[in-house]
């Protein structure tokens, strides 16, 4: 059973996404918050699989909510989606720094809806490849330095290579195929990556390949 929290100051939004989980097999929502503060409180209270959390809320924001449960060590198993009316604007970048797992515009189609809930509840990241791409633009033009190739030394050139095709937007079977390996080692692969990089998800671990130069943007 997939356990869900929705943060959202709306309730309309609310209650509409509540409808749609809880008519799904194996999803129940355990919780909901109507503000950031609220929402970090029920987390603590629920540790739900997945939080769904609004990016602009009264109290405390989306992304101060993003940043203290994924700080919490206690909080580490929840995985927070970030929903959000504006695409992929500076408060989702922030947003994905923070922690989250990837972000959800709010007119999303129901099925993509709940097919997002399951990706997140296993941990993988919600990042197509334009938004990758996008991730990428904003880096080219805003580069940080945050130390992240500290990591870079501990890791298996097969490693190395798994990262590099994940922060290209390539899922695990993607992966396997480009390798000529199995999926289930892919994902191995890209599990002791994220261990070794300190990558909460592979939404940090994208940003973690391009911060450390792994990965450098095609036309730059």
């Amino acid at each position: 059973m997939i356990r869900v929290l929705l943060v959202d100051d709306q309730p309309l939004i609310r209650s509409g996404f509540r409808a749609l989980l809880d008519a799904e097999d194996g999803i129940e929502v355990v919780a909901e918050a109507a503000d950031g503060g609220e929402g970090l409180a029920m987390a603590g209270e629920h540790r739900p699989d997945v939080a769904l959390v609004d990016i602009r809320m009264p109290v405390m924001d989306g992304i101060e909510t993003t940043r203290r449960i994924t700080a919490d060590p206690a909080l580490a198993a929840v995985h927070v989606v970030i929903l959000t009316n504006y695409g992929l604007d500076e408060y989702v970048f922030d947003a994905l720094r923070a922690g989250a797992a990837g972000f959800l515009v709010k007119d999303v189609q129901p099925e993509d809806f709940l097919h997002a809930v399951r990706v997140a509840a296993r941990g993988d990241a919600l990042l197509a490849p334009s938004i990758t791409r996008k991730l990428i633009d904003r880096y080219v033009s805003q580069p940080l330095d945050t130390g992240a190739d500290a990591g870079l030394e501990e890791l298996t050139n097969r490693e190395r290579e798994a990262v590099a095709l994940v922060a290209r937007g390539l899922s695990n079977d993607q992966l396997a195929e480009r390798m000529v390996i199995s999926p289930l080692t892919a994902k191995t692969h890209v599990n002791r990556a994220m261990v070794k990089l300190r990558a909460r998800d592979r939404a940090q671990l994208v940003i973690l390949a391009y911060e450390s130069g792994l990965v450098v943007p095609r036309g730059s």
